[in-house]
């Protein structure tokens, strides 16, 4: 069977997004995947330690205008009316940051990826909030605001009584 000649009719109504463009989506992209991939490595291995030990995992969202309670309430399928309180980024990562006297070097190096996780987080999320949601068995969120508008950061939980 002969191959069909394209049509010059049709080459010309392609419509031909400009380079620029492209290249500026693929960066975009690239860095909201980039970004999510380097929170995983750099939770990779870390628990969040309250009355018990829980592994601390990235968090993706949608696109938000704000950080807010009714924000996070409504991207993770919580109810309106659940319990939630807002606290300090810095004062979250504050103990889980400190070196103590005693520590070894597991502790040390523990301590350590805290630190670079809070840099990271600074470096790429902007207005970051530190929600907890629950009473005694908690979900706690640090998110902000990626490049595009999306909040992402860091998810685990908590046990108070």
């Amino acid at each position: 069977m002969p191959k069909r000649k394209k049509s010059k009719k049709l080459k010309e109504e392609k419509l031909e997004i400009p380079k620029e463009k492209v290249l500026e989506k693929q960066k975009a992209d690239s860095c909201d995947d980039n970004l999510a991939e380097q929170i995983k490595i750099a939770v990779r291995g870390l628990y969040y330690i309250s009355e018990t030990d829980a592994l601390i995992q990235p968090f993706v969202g949608k696109q938000a205008k704000a950080v807010s309670k009714q924000e996070i309430l409504s991207q993770t399928k919580k109810a309106a009316d659940s319990t939630i309180e807002e606290k300090d980024f810095a004062g979250f990562f504050a103990r889980l940051t400190e070196i103590q006297d005693w520590f070894g070097d597991e502790e040390r190096e523990i301590a350590q990826k805290f630190v670079q996780l809070k840099e990271l987080l600074e470096k790429n999320l902007r207005d970051l909030k530190v929600f907890r949601i629950g009473k005694i068995q908690l979900d706690v969120y640090v998110i902000g605001l990626d490049a595009k508008d999306n909040l992402s950061g860091i998810e685990t939980k908590a046990v108070e009584t």
